[in-house]
């Protein structure tokens, strides 16, 4: 494990400096040093001593949020809620965006945790792979044991707070919402099979499948509006009979639509997300509404709650399906 003095010697200054920029000491220092000091730590992966770390807690005044992609309609929701409790707070938010890139939350963790925020929420889905999950959990553990804290949304192999969105029942009521109509064949159409939220999202689509008798085929794509429109446009052009389509989030809906147009084809089509986008479309798209904004309130909330203790807190947000003009029973589909 690397000492201050690595540091220091890493950096090219004295070991009382790297200490002072470390901990938050007010004595001012260039921002050429400071930054030449935290990024010396970043990269030898330097933890500082949990009693310093403590003793400068009231100078943490920044918390760090990572998302997948702040430009996503979904992230960018949940943003809101994150910045609107922590501006609460007073804390000023740095936003991370990883890309769906674990390696690139790794280092955004070793960063955020060099420049001594208070907190950290992880607002993107967990993934799959398990040592990619194992290595990302060790780097928020790392930073936990320094006096940050740490909350994330959706499912983490972290075992702190979290904030739950109903991701499996949300597929099932799109799911079973289709089947409801007569529709016996469904194309799913998902973001990337290695995120949580996907492989939820589908297992509440599958339950919804079997229970009615009908079947889901699954097609993966990113989870944006030109993945959506690409993936329907295939399948509308390989299968002249497909009814309807389960998107597992509103982009990849709006995608949909708009290759339904272009073919001049008319399908049900059920979104995820219930993102304001969804009521403007033509027709207007039946979702599944998470109340995206407040999952963030809530996040940030627990990631700076003084009175938490060391036992996890976990909380649960429903989803709910807001039926629109996109859904159609089978035998009923415009012409």
């Amino acid at each position: 494990m690397a000492t201050l003095a690595d540091v220091a010697r890493h950096a090219g200054v004295s070991t009382a400096t790297a200490s002072r920029i470390i901990n938050g000491s007010p004595k001012p220092v260039t921002e050429q040093l400071r930054a030449r000091v935290l990024a010396a730590v970043a990269e030898l992966r330097y933890v500082p001593n949990a009693h310093a770390q403590m003793l400068a807690r009231s100078n943490r005044n920044a918390v760090g949020v990572i998302v997948h992609d702040v430009s996503d309609p979904y992230f960018a929701e949940i943003t809101r809620g994150l910045q609107r409790v922590a501006t609460a707070n007073g804390r000023l938010v740095i936003i991370c965006n990883s890309f769906r890139d674990p390696g690139r939350e790794m280092e955004y963790i070793d960063l955020l945790h060099a420049h001594q925020v208070a907190a950290i929420v992880i607002a993107g889905s967990g993934y799959l792979d398990s040592a990619a999950a194992s290595e990302l959990d060790d780097r928020m553990r790392a930073f936990e044991a320094t006096g940050g804290r740490i909350a994330v949304i959706g499912r983490h192999q972290h075992p702190g707070d979290a904030v739950l969105p109903a991701n499996e029942e949300g597929g099932y009521l799109a799911g079973k919402h289709l089947c409801e109509l007569g529709h016996t064949t469904i194309a799913a159409i998902a973001g990337p099979p290695s995120l949580t939220t996907t492989v939820d999202r589908l297992a509440g689509l599958h339950r919804a499948a079997t229970e009615h008798g009908a079947t889901i085929h699954v097609t993966h794509s990113d989870f944006t509006r030109d993945g959506g429109e690409a993936i329907t446009g295939k399948l509308l052009a390989d299968d002249p009979s497909l009814t309807a389509i389960a998107a597992l989030n509103d982009s990849m809906a709006v995608g949909a639509l708009a290759a339904m147009r272009t073919a001049g084809r008319h399908i049900s089509v059920v979104g995820f997300d219930d993102m304001p986008i969804a009521r403007d479309v033509t027709p207007a798209l039946t979702s599944v509404r998470l109340p995206l904004t407040e999952l963030g309130e809530r996040a940030m909330t627990l990631a700076l709650d003084p009175a938490a203790g060391d036992a996890p807190r976990v909380e649960h947000v429903p989803a709910e399906l807001i039926l629109r003009d996109s859904t159609w029973p089978r035998d009923q589909l415009p012409r």
